[in-house]
C-alpha cells in the first residue's frame, strides 16, 4: 500500500524542517507532501531543501482546501495527515498507520491527552473541543477525547466517499461525522504529540472564536442533513 503524508503549512518556517525530518523517519511513509498554504515567510523554501513534494497555493485558503489540493494531486492508498508544527514529535504519528495497514480501521485519530504544547503548557480553554465532542456524540453516538485532532491516518476511499475535506476549522469534525455515518471504522490512539500553543492573547481569542464558529456551522449542517 502506498502511504503519503500530507502536511499543510502556513507560515511555519521555524518548524517545518524538523517536522519533515521526523516524518521521514516513519518507515511506512513512502511520500511526503507539503502544501504551502499561501505562506508569507520562508516555509516553501525550507521545505524544498528536503526530498519532498511541495504544492504552493497562491493565497491562504485554509487547512481543508490545502488538504484537498494534496490528496487530489497525489494518489495514495492511505494518507497520514499531520500539522506542520509537530516538530520531532511527528515521528510518533507513525502509530496511526498500524490499524489501517492491518485492516483493523479505516481512519485513526491521535488523542493528545491534555493537549500539551511543545512549551509544556496547555492549549486554550477547550470550548471548541468540548462543543465538537458533544456534537459528534449526539450525531453519531461516538465519543472522542480529541475530536478536533488534525493528526490522522485515513484511507483514500474514505475521503472519496466523504467528498474530501470541508473548508475552514471544522474540517476534522466534518470528516469524523461523515466517515462514521458511512459506516467506516474509526479508532482513537493516544500519542505523545506536541504542537504550538495558541496563546491567550487577543489573536489567540480571535483564532479560537473562528474555530468555534466554524465547528458550530459543521455540526448544524450535519444535523440538517443526516
Amino acid at each position: 500500500m502506498k502511504v503519503t503524508a500530507l502536511i499543510p503549512a502556513y507560515n511555519e518556517a521555524d518548524r517545518i524542517g524538523e517536522t519533515i525530518e521526523a516524518v521521514a523517519r516513519i518507515d511506512s511513509v513512502g511520500q511526503i507532501v507539503v502544501i504551502n498554504d499561501g505562506s508569507t515567510d520562508a516555509t516553501t523554501q525550507i521545505a524544498r531543501r528536503y526530498p519532498v513534494d511541495v504544492i504552493d497555493l497562491p493565497r491562504n485558503q485554509g487547512k481543508g482546501e490545502a488538504l484537498n489540493a494534496g490528496w487530489r494531486t497525489f494518489p495514495a492508498d492511505i494518507y497520514l495527515l499531520l500539522d506542520a508544527d509537530l516538530r520531532s514529535s511527528a515521528f510518533y504519528a507513525g502509530a496511526l498507520l498500524k490499524p489501517l495497514l492491518e485492516d483493523k480501521a479505516d481512519m485513526s485519530i491521535a488523542a493528545f491527552g491534555d493537549e500539551q504544547t511543545d512549551s509544556g503548557g496547555k492549549m486554550g480553554f477547550g470550548t471548541a473541543k468540548a462543543v465538537a465532542g458533544w456534537g459528534i456524540k449526539r450525531l453519531t453516538g461516538r465519543e472522542f477525547r480529541s475530536p478536533l485532532s488534525g493528526q490522522r491516518a485515513v484511507r483514500h476511499k474514505v475521503l472519496a466517499d466523504c467528498g474530501g475535506f470541508a473548508s475552514g476549522f471544522g474540517v476534522e469534525a466534518a470528516l469524523t461525522i461523515n466517515a462514521l455515518r458511512r459506516g467506516y471504522r474509526v479508532v482513537e490512539i493516544e500519542l505523545p504529540l506536541t504542537h504550538r500553543a495558541t496563546n491567550r492573547s487577543l489573536a489567540g481569542f480571535c483564532h479560537r472564536g473562528r474555530q468555534l464558529w466554524q465547528v458550530i456551522k459543521v455540526l448544524y449542517h450535519a444535523w440538517r442533513h443526516p
